[in-house]
């Protein structure tokens, strides 16, 4: 008789980025849109109404602010961005010095995350916001859809002095942010939600 123990999590294979992007052009996750964290695959939720309307909003106001103050940076919607050699998320509105060429950003590239949040607050305040902080992502915005408002976070932290990022500010809906990593990025919030 065949005995199946369940595997010890030290000897599970954790995906790299390359091996990641291999499955998916060979079909493997076929049409659903996935992220890699830690070198495991997460099936994204469907997008809802609200979710999408935002993330448009908030889309053209970041290009139209960069368009003003003269940045070299664009926006981008729905990309993934390469942080790590087992992390491949894809924030909702990446700011990046690397629009072009082919494939996913490079490490490095993202200056600014957003992610649009109705049902996924605890996920991206938690997980996710220290991975960006791990990856040196500067600034990280969180559109929380529930509360009407923008939780900016700039200055990551290295792993030993905690993670995370050292600066948080919680701005309600109609209130103007300005970024605190991307000179003249000013970005007006009234109608956002």
């Amino acid at each position: 008789m065949t005995t199946h123990d369940l595997l010890d999590p030290a000897a599970r294979h954790r995906l790299t980025v390359e091996e990641y992007l291999l499955l998916d052009r060979e079909g493997a996750f076929g049409d659903r849109d996935t992220e890699l964290f830690d070198g495991e695959v997460y099936y994204m939720s469907p997008k809802h109404r609200p979710h999408a309307r935002t993330v448009g909003d908030v889309y053209f106001a970041i290009r139209t602010a960069l368009r003003d103050c003269g940045s070299s940076l664009t926006a981008l919607i729905d990309v993934s961005a390469r942080l790590s050699d087992y992390d491949v998320p894809e924030p909702d509105i990446a700011v990046t010095d690397a629009p072009g060429g082919e494939g996913i950003l490079p490490l490095g590239a993202l200056k600014l995350a957003i992610e649009v949040s109705d049902t996924t607050l605890a996920k991206d305040l938690g997980f996710k916001e220290q991975l960006y902080a791990r990856a040196g992502v500067p600034e990280y915005w969180v559109i929380d859809l529930n509360e009407n408002r923008v939780l900016m976070h700039a200055n990551p932290r290295t792993e030993a002095e905690g993670g995370g990022y050292d600066r948080q500010l919680d701005m309600p809906f109609g209130e103007v942010l300005c970024s605190a990593t991307i000179e003249g990025l000013t970005v007006e919030t009234t109608g956002w939600g």
